[in-house]
């Protein structure tokens, strides 16, 4: 079955939740580690980016670490000047258990996003008010653009993603994919074009 594709982004915590919410749906998901986003201020530029384009959905566990990651992303959003109405809440039921991965139950014995049902993931989404994203794929920027701008597949292609991504205020590393969704969501392809030309001018 297809997945629903969702307009806006979705934060969550960790890995294990950003894996499980690319089995269910079609989106950008963005992986705060943690506490970690409370020192991260490149993330949250790049997230205030996205926020302002298409609207982020903060998906967050339940528990108290949970709530405090929520707070503080969206205050922070809120003062970067984002509009209250480009953030979403999407809230996962208290459901006590433990993740099979897992050894012990969290602090609180409650089951994290990781640990939600597909259709449980999908219901707090769409109670958050998410909207489908019906765009087409023509018009996008794709793989084939960054090949041919030497931002992947090429000898030094590596470099120039790195300095190009970090010009973008997003981690050097962020892989092919993931850029292509970010480009995708914060800018037009003459947009995206006219960043390579400057970033190229500035290296070489």
């Amino acid at each position: 079955m297809d997945k629903t594709k969702i307009k806006e982004a979705i934060i969550v915590e960790g890995r294990y939740d950003k894996i499980k919410l690319e089995s269910v749906i079609d989106a950008y998901i963005i992986q705060t580690f943690g506490f970690a986003v409370f020192k991260n201020d490149e993330q949250m530029q790049a997230i205030k980016t996205i926020a302002q384009n298409d609207g982020v959905i903060i998906m967050t566990d339940s528990d108290s670490a949970g709530l405090k990651i929520r707070y503080h992303i969206n205050q922070r959003l809120l003062s970067l000047g984002v509009p209250e109405s480009k953030i979403k809440h999407a809230y996962i039921p208290e459901i006590y258990g433990k993740e099979k991965r897992k050894d012990h139950s969290g602090a609180e014995g409650l089951l994290g996003v990781e640990g939600m049902d597909a259709g449980v993931i999908v219901e707090a989404l769409e109670k958050a008010g998410c909207k489908r994203d019906d765009l087409p794929d023509s018009g996008k920027i794709s793989k084939q653009d960054l090949f041919e701008d030497g931002l992947w597949g090429r000898d030094d292609s590596s470099s120039l993603r790195k300095a190009f991504a970090q010009s973008l205020n997003l981690p050097g590393k962020i892989s092919v994919n993931m850029l292509i969704k970010y480009l995708n969501r914060v800018m037009t392809y003459e947009e995206y074009k006219d960043a390579v030309s400057e970033i190229k001018r500035l290296m070489y």
